[in-house]
């Protein structure tokens, strides 16, 4: 059984036992979380939301809080000498399925 979540404006495919990472969500590890918008539901019967399921429910479990390796962005212009460079870390929430209620 599984289904597709909307977290952090992006779609997830999430299974019970499954480690999902998501953009950062407020809470401390060992807390629990309720995904309400479920898009698609697989299991017994499919189940298709327009756009969400009425009354699914995934329950997931914060296992950690990070971010993510620095990625290095570089502004360059020729000919004017400028050159600027820049890192950024985008901070994540990795969630361990629980259960996924239909």
């Amino acid at each position: 059984m599984y289904a597709i979540i909307m977290t952090g404006g992006k779609q997830v495919k999430a299974e019970v036992g499954q480690t999902i990472y998501t953009e950062k969500i407020k809470g401390e590890v060992g807390d629990e979380i309720t995904f309400d918008k479920v898009l698609y539901v697989e299991g017994d019967k499919t189940v298709i939301g327009q756009p969400f399921v009425k009354g699914a429910k995934v329950l997931a479990k914060i296992v950690k809080i990070g971010r993510e390796p620095k990625i290095r962005v570089l502004r360059y212009k020729a000919k004017s000498n400028l050159r600027v460079q820049r890192g950024h870390r985008q901070p994540y929430t990795a969630c361990s399925i629980e259960a996924i209620n239909l």
